[in-house]
């Protein structure tokens, strides 16, 4: 008897073995590749992520062009009122306080910069791998959350670095950016603050891609644990537990969406008042 209830635990601990071999909490966001082409004898791999990028252009585009020529008169009303409260939240409240007199000819990157991030984020969450698995009966990899891969935000950040300091250069002039890189010091101070201020220069772009992926990441990879635990368990209890988690993540994630955004935008906005203001 207890030989076979041994062989009961042996055969059910070896399918629980299988199924925690196969599931993979980090396979939302992972970076798979959709199809590949050639030009001029150079290869070219489109994964999911660049499909992300491609949509969340287009959906841009199209839903600005189509707000900006609906007609509504005077006021504003629906997506185009949701659009100008943001765009004039942004101006006003966020960066003219810290750009002042320059507030208008950066406005429109920072822009820019916020809406394409908050369109990946919202499109991270969005299933779409599940969607047209349930519609065709197909195995596919579109979607996923392009802001979850360090290599999206790392350009994004780099994007940031090269407008930040070709700001400062095109408002003071090369040589005077130069010289006010680093603070008026003593003498003896020049060389260590200029070299503390040089890695604090590349610091920033590390710290604003970092930031935007580990939020991202994290948020998804747990929501991917959540469902794994009613995959592993099979039971109804931890189901119901962890969909009302899910739920109340996902609501979370809606918000994450927005701040990464914004705090992105934000801290590319006081970087870019520290180079073209000299007293910095």
């Amino acid at each position: 008897m207890n030989f076979f209830r041994r062989q009961e635990v042996l055969s059910f601990l070896n399918s629980y073995n299988s199924v925690l071999c196969e599931f993979n909490p980090l396979k939302p966001v992972l970076s798979v590749p959709l199809f590949e082409f050639s030009i001029g004898g150079h290869r070219i791999i489109v994964s999911n992520h660049m499909f992300s990028i491609t949509l969340a252009m287009v959906l841009l585009l199209a839903l600005f062009l189509l707000s900006a020529r609906r007609k509504t008169g005077l006021i504003p009303k629906g997506f185009q009122n949701l659009i100008e409260l943001i765009c004039v939240y942004l101006r006003d409240q966020m960066a003219r306080p810290i750009l002042g007199e320059n507030t208008d000819k950066f406005i429109g990157f920072i822009w820019t910069l916020f809406f394409f991030i908050l369109s990946l984020n919202l499109l991270g969450m969005i299933p779409t791998e599940m969607i047209i698995h349930l519609t065709t009966g197909k195995e596919n990899h579109f979607g996923g959350p392009a802001t979850a891969n360090i290599w999206i935000t790392g350009s994004l950040a780099m994007i940031s670095f090269f407008v930040i300091h070709a700001a400062g250069i095109k408002q003071q002039g090369l040589r005077h950016y130069i010289v006010n890189f680093a603070p008026k010091v003593p003498l003896l101070m020049i060389l260590p603050i200029y070299a503390l201020e040089i890695i604090s220069a590349f610091v920033r772009p590390v710290a604003l891609a970092i930031r935007l992926f580990a939020n991202i990441f994290a948020g998804h990879a747990l929501i991917a644990t959540l469902l794994g635990l009613i995959i592993i368990f099979k039971n109804y209890g931890v189901a119901a537990a962890s969909i009302t988690v899910i739920v109340l993540m996902s609501f979370l994630e809606i918000f994450v969406a927005f701040l990464q955004a914004y705090i992105f935008a934000f801290l590319t906005t006081l970087f870019v008042s520290f180079s073209v203001s000299p007293e910095h």
